[in-house]
């Protein structure tokens, strides 16, 4: 069994899942692809490896030309790789193949890096795949079901507008902590 973690957010979550289960901890990279007039709206998404997830639908909706897409997904690529060897260092990408991986995040509201993770992995060849957060939208949890082998969702409200409105504190996950939490792992 390995947990991964969506960083930054998904990694104090994930630590204490690790820990419960007593199962290494690891980081799975992957970041939305923001509208052009709303960064913070998920149009797609991009994992470390794996093709770019991309929301047809709302690229349609938007009227996203698709050359920006494009250009943002290869911009968040080469973030993704960035990431990854700030945070393993010279530490090698976990193996997936023929494991139970549980992909954890602190929450999902339009699925986008989810379901870019998922994709990833899966084309690594997990044994098993479990995608697990405290809390997401229900008609987000109804799309990402085909994407995983099981969902561990606590908390799925209609009317979700973002996950911080489900904690009590919700501030940003640090570098220094992600270090942290993996190190003790």
């Amino acid at each position: 069994m390995l947990v991964l973690a969506l960083p930054r957010g998904g990694v104090p979550v994930a630590a204490e899942v690790a820990r419960a289960l007593r199962a290494p901890l690891d980081l799975c990279f992957a970041h939305k692809i923001g509208a052009p007039h709303n960064p913070e709206f998920a149009i797609g998404a991009v994992a470390e490896t794996g093709p770019p997830y991309y929301d047809e639908q709302a690229i349609q909706t938007l009227r996203v030309p698709f050359a920006y897409v494009r250009e943002e997904a290869e911009i968040q690529q080469a973030e993704m790789v960035r990431r990854a060897a700030f945070y393993r260092g010279s530490r090698p990408a976990p193996v997936i193949g023929g494991k139970w991986v549980i992909l954890i995040d602190d929450g999902v509201a339009t699925g986008a890096t989810a379901h870019a993770a998922l994709m990833a992995l899966r084309g690594q060849g997990p044994a098993r795949l479990m995608l697990a957060a405290p809390v997401a939208a229900a008609d987000t949890v109804q799309r990402l079901a085909n994407e995983a082998d099981e969902l561990a969702i606590l908390y799925a409200p209609q009317g979700f507008v973002a996950v911080g409105e489900f904690y009590d504190s919700f501030d940003q996950v640090s570098d220094e902590e992600v270090l942290a939490l993996l190190n003790e792992a």
